[in-house]
């Protein structure tokens, strides 16, 4: 592995060798796919400010080409972004081929997942007074359909998937910033979202730990008002019998899980920890679960999804 300085920082990349003998650096690559409607043009135009080079809606069966290309470009390209999407659905059974050819020249790939729910792309394609790509003569859900079982595969093997429903424009790139910005990229990333089931679980979890067999600090009339950031509720729900026990557990196990993702390759976890309305017990866990993942050396994002909601 050798390292390209661009934008003021240090990209790690592979290396290989031309016909001619001379070594070339093999550019890392970002496959950006998911729903329409869900925000792929934001996820790229973020990755483009971060110095990526972005190329939307090219046929799968170029990838394999366009980091040829890259690797020709005597580091110029160091990092390649390639948007892949249902507009080219006659390629798109190509994308595992050329992914197993990426594979095969030792590429360093990752794919990220746009997704939403139903009723937010309907919104979102009703207020631009566009068609879904794929409905044909029907309605906008039967295009949205299609789409899903069209990428099911692909979004199973994706490396990181958000989950763009309640995101607006400058949250979406928050979170790409916090995956991708940075000098180093991390071996691991975790973001550990806590949830309230009643709201219903997050679309994006790779993990969820359910904390609604610990006491609910809703019913203690002087802790309800507050969040599970406040000390009080925190030392409330962690003096319950099997709480510290199961935050020890629960953080081995996601040592176990860790070794196993970086062996794998991936990359990114997201760990969704919830109680009934995502207020105090799952707030409180998911703070100290992320503290005792910092201090284990996994770059952590902390967000409390449904906190502020009642």
């Amino acid at each position: 592995m050798n390292a390209t300085e661009r934008d003021g920082a240090k990209v790690s990349t592979g290396t290989t060798v031309d016909a001619a003998g001379e070594t070339v650096g093999i550019p890392e690559l970002v496959i950006i796919s998911g729903m329409s409607g869900a925000g792929r043009s934001t996820a790229a135009k973020c990755l483009e400010d971060l110095g990526w080079f972005v190329v939307d809606n090219l046929p799968p069966a170029l990838i394999p080409t366009m980091v040829d290309l890259g690797a020709r470009s005597q580091g110029n390209v160091a990092r390649i972004a390639v948007v892949v999407d249902v507009r080219g659905r006659r390629f798109f059974d190509n994308l595992r081929e050329s992914l197993a050819d990426l594979e095969a020249k030792k590429v360093k790939r990752r794919v990220i997942f746009l997704e939403a729910s139903d009723d937010a792309l309907v919104r979102r394609f009703e207020s631009v007074r566009r068609p879904h790509p794929l409905q044909g003569s029907g309605r906008i859900v039967d295009g949205i359909a299609a789409e899903r079982d069209l990428l099911r595969e692909l979004r199973g093997d994706a490396d990181l998937v958000i989950d763009t429903s309640s995101l607006n424009v400058h949250e979406l790139r928050a979170k790409l910033d916090a995956q991708f910005a940075g000098e180093e990229e991390p071996e691991l990333r975790a973001t550990v979202m806590s949830f309230g089931y009643k709201y219903g679980l997050p679309v994006d979890a790779d993990l969820v730990v359910d904390c609604r067999f610990l006491p609910n600090p809703h019913w203690v009339p002087e802790l309800r008002p507050f969040t599970g950031l406040n000390e009080e509720v925190s030392g409330y729900v962690f003096n319950q019998p099997g709480a510290k026990e199961f935050l020890d557990r629960y953080t081995e196990l996601l040592q176990l899980i860790a070794a196993g993702y970086r062996r794998e390759g991936k990359r990114y976890v997201t760990i969704a920890v919830g109680c009934t309305g995502g207020k105090h017990r799952s707030v409180a866990m998911s703070e100290k679960l992320a503290h005792r993942l910092v201090s284990e050396g996994v770059e952590t994002v902390v967000v409390h999804r449904d906190m502020g909601r009642e």
